[in-house]
This record gives structure tokens, C-alpha cells and sequence, in this order.
């Protein structure tokens, strides 16, 4: 990975949020979209993150909730796309990244296509230390709950059968099938769980590292197993370990992961997403 730049994020920065509920309009890089959970409210819903662009120093945010299903095409956004959009701060939210997105304002502005234009954007928050960020949000939360970690090894790719929504996941779907809203198109759809769980292990720059095992939420892992519903388990694994593990973690690419935390257990992170440029 190159050497990070003079505009980089400072891991010192004061981690604090925007007081009231008054709406700012952000333009931001859309680098993560999350796996969908269940939601009473809207059937599933994702979580974004983004790098902001409008400030003279780049920021981290988060965007939930975000309910792709209900989006319109106009709406629709990919990953590394720039757009625009009002959000308030989550102030039910401790982590000072959180914003909550008011979806009819979103516009697409613009979108970087291939590594090498994406590359100075992140390069500017890529660090080493996945221990340095786990102590921070043990010792003085909130901290930073998101980031882009540059693994110094990466161990593996666990994959297991996925056990199915919980109870409580699944008391969500249920309220929601039975609710009836006059802007529905059609028969509400439950949301599906998916076929297998993954988590990378790796480890990390800080030399006493003992190892990270940290959950895939990407959605794009998700939507690669619906596409092989004809293979079975072994050869469906076999499948998933090609892209996920010998592709993106090949020894011929810079690989970096999008990494943040749960608001309810902010000292456990998970792989949001991968960044894997050519070296």
C-alpha cells in the first residue's frame, strides 16, 4: 500500500458528534455496503459506510438505517460511487460516525471506476494496527469504530453453514409481513437468510498481534452465494474460497479491510468489506 499522504486522517483526532438534530448535507465515497438485516420497520435493512470529501479532513461515516429493497433506480447507489445527501447525526447512536440518511435527498454525483482512481481516497486511511483499535474502544469508548486495516498476514477464510435468523430476528420478519402499508407494490417478501457465515483470520502490524477472527457482513459475500443456489455445501464453499480468499487475498494484491464495530458491543469489529488493488 502506498505511503499514506499529508491529508490522512489523524488517529488522534477528537472523536466527537455534531450536537442537535439539525440536518447537514454530506458529499461522500460510498466504500461498504453491509450485509442487510431484519427489520420490523422495513423488511431489511444495510448499513453504508463512507469516506466524507467535504471537509478538509476526511472523516468516516455511517449511514443506517438504509432500506435498499424500497429504493427507486434514481436512488440506487453501488460502492465507490460519490454522492450527496442530508443526514443528522445518530444521537441514539454512541459512535460519533453514525448518521442517519434522509434517503430522498440522496444524489449521485459521480463514480470512480477501477483501483488506480479509488486508490488515493483510501490510501489516505489505510493503517496497520487492528490491536491499536480494539484497545481504544476497550479503554475510552466511543472510539473510532471504523477503518481500513492492512493485514500483515492473512491466516484463512472459515466458512460455515449459516444457523438461521434468531428469535428475535425472526420476531422482525414476522411483524413486518403482517404490517400493510398503501405504498406497497405487492405481497411483502421475508428476507432469506444466507446460506453460509465466513470470517477472515489474520494478523495485524503491531508486532505482539496474536491473531484476528473477525465476521464477513459484506454484501457482496451474500449475493455471490445466492448466485450458486445449483452447487452444493462442498462445491459452494469451494466456490466462495476462490473469490474471497485465493482472489482477494492473493500474495499479488494490496489487500486492505473495511472493518467497524457493533453499537451494542463496540469492542467486536467485523470485515465490512475488502479493498484489493493490484500491488
Amino acid at each position: 500500500m502506498t505511503q499514506q499522504s499529508l491529508f490522512a486522517l489523524d488517529p488522534d483526532a477528537p472523536t466527537r458528534k455534531p450536537q442537535g438534530n439539525r440536518p447537514e448535507r454530506l458529499k461522500l465515497l460510498i466504500v461498504v455496503k453491509a450485509a442487510p438485516n431484519p427489520s420490523q420497520a422495513y423488511g431489511e435493512t444495510v448499513c453504508v459506510a463512507a469516506l466524507r470529501l467535504d471537509l478538509e479532513k476526511n472523516q468516516w461515516v455511517r449511514l443506517y438505517p438504509i432500506n435498499f429493497r424500497a429504493l427507486e433506480d434514481p436512488n440506487a447507489f453501488q460502492k465507490y460511487d460519490i454522492v450527496t445527501v442530508d443526514a443528522k447525526p445518530a444521537l441514539a447512536d454512541p459512535r460519533y460516525e453514525s448518521w442517519r440518511p434522509i434517503m430522498p435527498t440522496l444524489q449521485k454525483v459521480g463514480h470512480l471506476g477501477g483501483w488506480a482512481k479509488r486508490l488515493p481516497w483510501v490510501a489516505d486511511h489505510v493503517e496497520g494496527s487492528m490491536c491499536d483499535l480494539l484497545d481504544a474502544v476497550r479503554s475510552n469508548p466511543p472510539a473510532r469504530s471504523l477503518a481500513a486495516i492492512h493485514p500483515r498476514q492473512i491466516d484463512g477464510l472459515d466458512i460455515e453453514p449459516h444457523p438461521g435468523w434468531t428469535p428475535e430476528e425472526q420476531a422482525k420478519i414476522d411483524a413486518y409481513l403482517r404490517q400493510e402499508s398503501l405504498f406497497d407494490s405487492g405481497p411483502r417478501t421475508a428476507l432469506e437468510a444466507p446460506r453460509f457465515k465466513a470470517w477472515y483470520r489474520y494478523r495485524c502490524h503491531t508486532r505482539s498481534c496474536k491473531g484476528h477472527r473477525q465476521g464477513v457482513l459484506d454484501w457482496e459475500f451474500v449475493a455471490h452465494q445466492r448466485r450458486l443456489g445449483e452447487l452444493d455445501d462442498t462445491a459452494a464453499k469451494q466456490e466462495l474460497r476462490k473469490r474471497w480468499l485465493e482472489k482477494i487475498c492473493a500474495t499479488d494484491r494490496d489487500t486492505v479491510f473495511f472493518v467497524g464495530n457493533q453499537a451494542k458491543r463496540q469492542h467486536v469489529f467485523s470485515v465490512l468489506g475488502a479493498f484489493y488493488p493490484r500491488r
